[in-house]
């Protein structure tokens, strides 16, 4: 799919037009956990109320209050890769909007997107699409303006993007990977850009460039330069190797002294814009501020807060906004003397696994991936309104995979093995992992997990608690630095399973003791899953596995040789099986002897998985880079696509008539009207409602 866009756009020289999101907020609303990554943030001059947020997954987000609440605004780019590190108003006109943006993954994709109606459309200005731009830039005396710094080098417009320049040398050594521009307040010829090694200026528009390293470190990459309005003369570089300043236009630089760690990295400087003599550095080790044009320096802000950018209001320059790794938004009206997080109605979190809570649907827990201490495990009491996290005993663990117990006990696979929560304000516990094929179950009987109750008692008892199993040999329990990535995990009355790049691991005992071994050789696991037929399928990137009981024996299911990678395969009730593939959706009604690949609505591409609703009775499919949910009331023969959700989703279920989907970058979100009537009609009448799932 994103290489034939990428194709249509190519052959018309120019990128087709992208639709805010604003317009889908009411068929579905994102529900949290808030927080996450945020590269950039901008205000509009003619009301700073009005900012926008730019993510690491080409997304921006809108603020009306100045920063006190958010809300999804629009999708730049084809896939969910690009990076949106600038974001620019034209103060002339407002509703002109620039953001640059440059991919993860491809350094050969980037663009330099256009609004000229507020965000409502946009477009990707051609002349430098594909430029992995890593800088923009807008002349303050010329608004049409506009200088790009990307991989290749420097390019200027004067017209407002229309068409573009190269002022750079083509192929220089050195001038080139720029990630940082800036444009002399009063002389827009004279721009400074800073690259992944030292930075340089011209001063005639690009006609000829000279280096400005003196009083640098040699090797410095420049991530910021910021030029005092008032004295153009004045002006500040941060390094890897530290922060500097010259007060002859570069001709000469000076360490300033004060940031303790030389290994933290400034990625941003900002000058209050009435009091000069003020400016913030946003570094890998907190908010630091200089009182003095940076003779000495302070920290404001705890030292593990990342800092990707700094919004100060123009009205009230103590009002300081922070975008930050993991952490959101973080918001201070005293100039950070004192600041809290501001992320209602965003999120930028990576879900690894969503479960509904058995007895009480209104409880929710989520675990995520990526947010290290912010991240881990979230729940939420009033169906996604409000969250709170539980991570004690989880280490910054990610979590892959979560499932619930019969007994209430949350169960997470992580990156480094198994724990589990007998209560939502306990510790995490981990659980025995051992590699090696489990012993007969009359060897291991034991009786279920225990309560709160019972773990507390045992806990507070100077007796060493009574097991019932044998004590596995030491040298077969997997040690913690080994221990595996549990990136599914699926329960059943008579087992429960756990997929993992070691191997498939078993328990029989409610999961205090997992056993592991390698299944037909093939170690490496992805995802299991157990049907009500008693089936249980298990894939690997490139092996599936089929048991018809449960789990004693196994098959492997040969699948066409043109497809390249496997996601998921599910049994539905009439019997047949579904590949979600690289290649899309395969169907097979026969156990996998013959495979046919479905469109019908469908994707062509990267079909994540088909899965059976058994309150809405139908089929449902997510897809890479498919803002919205398929799904299929027919057994496949046809698909429709849920209203555009605005971000990806990964994996979705049925939740009290409504559907929930785990995005790819933005958290949850829940449909806000049942899309299928039978859905609704399903679940009044009491039909079972799925309990726990993993993307």
């Amino acid at each position: 799919m994103r290489k034939i866009v990428l194709s249509l756009v190519k052959l018309l020289f120019c990128v087709a037009v992208l639709f805010s999101i604003g317009s889908s907020a009411s068929d579905w609303r994102l529900i949290g956990p808030e927080g996450g990554d945020v590269r950039s943030l901008a205000y509009d001059p003619a009301d700073p109320n009005h900012i926008l947020l730019g993510t690491s997954a080409g997304q921006l987000f809108v603020s009306q209050d100045g920063g006190n609440s958010w809300a999804p605004f629009a999708h730049l780019g084809d896939g969910d890769d690009y990076v949106l590190d600038h974001v620019i108003f034209d103060p002339t006109r407002p509703a002109t909007i620039y953001v640059a943006g440059w991919s993860l993954y491809n350094q050969e994709e980037g663009d330099v997107f256009r609004s000229d109606d507020g965000g409502r459309t946009w477009r990707a200005l051609p002349m430098v699409h594909g430029k992995s731009v890593r800088a923009l830039a807008m002349a303050p005396s010329d608004h049409n303006t506009l200088v790009i710094g990307a991989l290749d080098g420097v390019f200027r417009s004067p017209d407002g993007g229309a068409t573009w320049t190269r002022i750079s040398p083509k192929n220089h050594p050195e001038i080139k990977n720029i990630e940082s521009v800036a444009i002399d307040p009063l002389n827009p010829d004279t721009i400074y850009a800073g690259t992944f090694h030292l930075p340089w200026k011209t001063e005639d528009g690009g006609q000829s460039w000279h280096s400005i390293q003196q009083g640098m470190l040699l090797d410095s990459d420049v991530f910021s330069i910021i030029i005092d309005p008032n004295r153009p003369a004045t002006v500040y570089v941060s390094a890897c190797s530290g922060i500097y300043k010259s007060v002859n236009a570069g001709n000469l630089f000076s360490r300033i002294r004060g940031i303790p760690h030389s290994a933290i990295r400034t990625r941003v400087l900002k000058q209050d814009p009435k009091r000069p003599g003020i400016v913030y550095a946003g570094t890998t080790g907190g908010l630091w501020k200089t009182f003095d044009g940076g003779n000495t320096w302070e920290l404001y802000s705890a030292p593990d807060v990342i800092v990707n950018d700094v919004l100060i209001d123009p009205r009230q320059p103590d009002r300081v906004l922070l975008a930050t790794d993991r952490g959101g938004v973080l918001a201070s009206d005293d100039g950070f003397d004192h600041y809290t997080s501001s992320n209602r109605g965003f999120s930028h979190r990576v879900i690894g696994g969503v479960v509904v809570d058995r007895k009480d649907p209104n409880r929710l827990y989520v675990g995520v991936v990526n947010d290290k201490d912010r991240g881990g495990f979230f729940l939420s009491a009033d169906g996604g309104q409000s969250w709170r996290q539980s991570n004690r005993g989880l280490d910054e663990r990610d979590i892959l995979s979560l499932q619930q117990a019969d007994s209430g006990v949350i169960f997470a696979g992580t990156n480094h093995g198994i724990f589990s929560l007998l209560s939502v304000n306990a510790t995490w516990l981990p659980a025995a992992m051992i590699m090696g094929k489990r012993p007969p179950e009359s060897e291991q009987a034991a009786p279920p997990a225990r309560s709160q109750t019972a773990h507390s008692a045992a806990t507070n008892s100077r007796r060493k608690p009574v097991t019932h199993a044998p004590k596995a040999p030491l040298e077969a329990v997997i040690a913690p630095a080994k221990a595996p990535r549990v990136r599914s995990l699926e329960f059943t009355d008579k087992a429960w399973y756990a997929a993992t790049d070691q191997g498939l691991f078993v328990s029989v005992d409610q999961g205090r003791k997992w056993y592991g071994e390698p299944v037909e050789g093939e170690s490496d696991f992805i995802v299991v899953n157990h049907f009500a037929d008693g089936s249980v399928t298990l894939v690997s990137p490139k092996h599936i596995f089929l048991s018809k009981d449960e789990g004693a024996s196994w098959m492997e299911i040969s699948y066409p040789r043109y497809v390249t990678g496997l996601y998921n395969l599910t049994v539905v009730p009439d019997g047949s099986l579904w590949l979600g593939t690289r290649e899309g959706a395969l169907h097979s009604t026969d156990g996998g002897k013959t495979w046919a690949h479905l469109l019908a609505g469908l994707p062509t591409r990267n079909v994540f998985s088909v899965r059976y609703d058994a309150v809405g009775q139908r089929l449902l499919a997510t897809a890479l880079f498919a803002h919205g949910v398929f799904e299929s009331k027919d057994g496949g023969q046809s698909w429709q696509r849920t209203p555009d959700a605005g971000v990806s989703i990964r994996h979705a279920l049925n939740y009290q008539g409504r559907l929930l989907g785990a995005s790819s970058y933005n958290g949850l979100l829940l449909e806000q009207s049942s899309a299928v009537e039978s859905a609704s009609d399903a679940a009044h009448s009491g039909a079972p409602t799925p309990s726990a799932s993993q993307p």
